[in-house]
């Protein structure tokens, strides 16, 4: 089942309403700022429902400091300034 562009599976519960999926994928959004990409609802044998869910990625821009100002990406530079971004010594995580 898709609902608000989630993939929904349900476990054992047929008597659940789209309402009461949307208040979950509501809470578990809210608790976290992040958009679910996936979401399990299941009966967990005691009365309750067990869940499970997978966040989206957060997205990021990269932002680079390139003679003096902060820019996102380098496809607005002339040939100069993308010589001197690829002469730049690139220095790892490790």
């Amino acid at each position: 089942m898709l609902l608000k562009g989630i993939e929904i599976n349900l476990n054992g519960l047929a008597g659940i309403s789209e309402e009461e999926i949307v208040s979950y994928i509501d809470r578990i959004e809210n608790q976290s700022s992040k958009r679910l990409k996936y979401l399990s609802i299941a009966d967990d044998g005691n009365g309750n429902v067990a869940l499970d869910y997978k966040l989206r990625p957060a997205k990021f821009e990269r932002i680079r400091r390139i003679t003096g100002y902060l820019v996102g990406t380098t496809d607005r530079f002339n040939n100069a300034k993308r010589a001197e971004e690829h002469d730049r010594v690139k220095h790892g995580l490790n």
